[in-house]
């Protein structure tokens, strides 16, 4: 686990990162790390990724209460949620990618299987059904997928977890590479099912 204060840099260098590779913008998304067994940081509700502080971020525990800081994101509670289920996740980004929200409101699936890196690094990826952010019913959506690397959900943007911050990053930045280059490569074939199996085996 990381100390407390490490924690808070890493998880701003992750939010400025996000930002300015247009992974998430002004005030949409948030992200968090896990500190210890009870206890995570989360970015606060309203503030712009790419401008907040190491003492912008909000303490709380794993039942969801705040242990310092100000309002945390209004939707702590998938994050808590997905921490609960995965005692082995210790980080989570939620972001609204631009071509990951393409893909989304044009009613498609993400192909994650069109390069080695896709399947490495994602598997396959499912969207969770649309409900308001914030609300129990959006927890309830997550949660359907809670153990899924990479999850995007219907009109409104994705999440990934990781065992470390940079694996979620990673993962957050690889999903939109390959919203992206599905758009860009209309209805090119999917890596065959023989090879898809052989990187899932190097996972």
């Amino acid at each position: 686990m990381n100390s407390e204060a490490f924690a808070r840099k890493r998880l701003v260098e992750c939010c400025h990162m996000l930002y300015d590779r247009n992974l998430t913008v002004s005030a949409g998304g948030n992200m968090s790390v896990r500190i210890n067994d009870r206890e995570i940081l989360i970015t606060p509700s309203g503030v712009n990724k790419g401008l907040v502080r190491e003492d912008d971020l909000v303490k709380m525990d794993m039942d969801g209460n705040v242990l310092s800081g100000g309002k945390p994101s209004i939707e702590h509670k998938f994050h808590l949620g997905i921490y609960r289920e995965n005692p082995e996740t210790n980080a989570v980004v939620h972001c609204h990618p631009l071509y990951c929200l393409a893909i989304l409101t044009r009613g498609e699936d993400l192909k994650s299987t069109l390069t080695p890196e896709g399947v490495l690094l994602l598997d396959q990826v499912p969207t969770c059904r649309y409900a308001t952010p914030g609300s129990d019913e959006l927890v309830e959506a997550v949660m359907e997928y809670a153990h899924a690397p990479a999850m995007l959900m219907a009109r409104h943007g994705a999440i990934t977890q990781g065992r470390t911050l940079e694996e979620a990053y990673n993962r957050m930045e690889e999903l939109e590479f390959q919203a992206h280059l599905q758009i860009l490569a209309g209805n090119a074939e999917e890596l065959p099912m023989s090879e898809i199996m052989k990187l899932r085996e190097m996972r």
